[in-house]
C-alpha cells in the first residue's frame, strides 16, 4: 500500500487512460484541430511552434508549447500511440505528478539539445522528443516485457527495442541532416529521461 500523502507515489487505480496520459491526448487533438483552422492556425503556429534564436520569432514558451503541434495526421497519430501505449504504464509505476515533470523536462531538454546541435533555419514542432524519454523510461523501467514491432512484426524486450531506437536515431542525426526529422531532439529527450532517473534514483518495476 502507498501513502496518499506522497504526491509521487505509484497511482492506486489501474486504467488504461491515467489522468496525464489522456490528458495529453486530449489536449494535443485539440491543438491539432486549432492548427487545422486557416487564419488562426497560422497564428498559433507562428505563436508556438520552437523557432530558431536567430529567426527573429523564437520565444521562450516555445519550448514549452511546441510540443503540442504537429505537421499532420500521421505525426499525431503515431506520437499519441506510442505516448498512450508507453505513458500509462509509466504514470501508473510512478504516479501522475512525477510522470507529467518527466514528460514536459524530456520534451524541453529534447528542443534545447536540437537547438544546439541541428537548429537548422526551419521551426521544430511534435512530442516526439517527450515521447522518446517515456520509450526510454519503459525500457529501464521494465526491461524485459515484451514488446512486439509492427514494420515488420517481431517480438523483443524493452530494453532491446529501445536500444534499437537510440542508436537508428543516432545514426540518422548524423546521416541524414537533411531529412527533416528532429533526430537529435529525440536522442535529446532520452538523453535527459536517463539523466533524470538517475537522479531521482527510480528503480525498475520487479514484475513477474
Amino acid at each position: 500500500m502507498y501513502s496518499t500523502s506522497n504526491p509521487f507515489s505509484p497511482n492506486s487505480q489501474f486504467t488504461v487512460f491515467p489522468p496525464a496520459v489522456k490528458h495529453l491526448l486530449l489536449t494535443n487533438v485539440v491543438f491539432f484541430v486549432a492548427l487545422s483552422t486557416p487564419v488562426v492556425g497560422d497564428a498559433i503556429f507562428r505563436f508556438g511552434a520552437l523557432w530558431p534564436i536567430g529567426s527573429g520569432l523564437f520565444a521562450p514558451w516555445q519550448l514549452f508549447s511546441y510540443m503540442f503541434f504537429h505537421a499532420g495526421s500521421g505525426h499525431l497519430f503515431f506520437n499519441l500511440l506510442a505516448l498512450w501505449m508507453f505513458g500509462q504504464s509509466i504514470e501508473q509505476l510512478w504516479g501522475t505528478k512525477r510522470f507529467v515533470i518527466y514528460y514536459f523536462l524530456t520534451g524541453i531538454g529534447a528542443a534545447l539539445l536540437h537547438m544546439i546541435i541541428g537548429g537548422g533555419g526551419a521551426p521544430t514542432i511534435g512530442a516526439s522528443g517527450a515521447v522518446y524519454g517515456i520509450l526510454l523510461a519503459f525500457g529501464m523501467m521494465f526491461p524485459n516485457r515484451t514488446i512486439m514491432l509492427l514494420f515488420p512484426p517481431i517480438p523483443m524486450q524493452a530494453k532491446y527495442f529501445v536500444l534499437i531506437f537510440g542508436a537508428i536515431e543516432f545514426l540518422s542525426g548524423i546521416m541524414r541532416t537533411s531529412s527533416g526529422i528532429a533526430h537529435f531532439a529525440h536522442l535529446g529527450g532520452m538523453l535527459v529521461g536517463f539523466i533524470l532517473i538517475k537522479m531521482w534514483r527510480i528503480k525498475r518495476s520487479f514484475e513477474w
